[in-house]
């Protein structure tokens, strides 16, 4: 698998993630956040199987993303961090929520 497919869909689920998080700080309402967030597992699922599919490749290493409810507020991390902290896109880091 090429790369750029792995790229395409990681970007694509940040997007939706990200989309998922601005209507719910804009008051959307309850049915129009859950259409979003299952756009969001699908996007990630579509993650993981490139990611796979990479991995079978020589040279790739790729970290599927968990594919778990969560708040919306939270930012979704890969399943291999072990880290008692994120880094989130600006740059500061905050704690996990256990």
């Amino acid at each position: 698998m090429k790369p750029t497919k792995l790229e395409y869909a990681d970007k694509r689920m940040r997007q939706k993630w990200h989309d998922l998080v601005m209507a719910e700080q804009q008051g959307a309402s309850m049915q129009q956040l859950e259409r979003m967030y299952n756009a969001y597992i699908l996007a990630v699922e579509e993650y993981n199987r490139c990611s796979a599919q990479s991995t079978n490749e020589p040279g790739e290493q790729a970290l599927p993303i968990s594919v778990q409810p969560e708040s919306i507020n939270q930012v979704p991390t890969t399943s291999a961090s072990s880290s008692s902290t994120i880094t989130v896109r600006n740059g500061r880091q905050k704690k996990k929520a256990s």
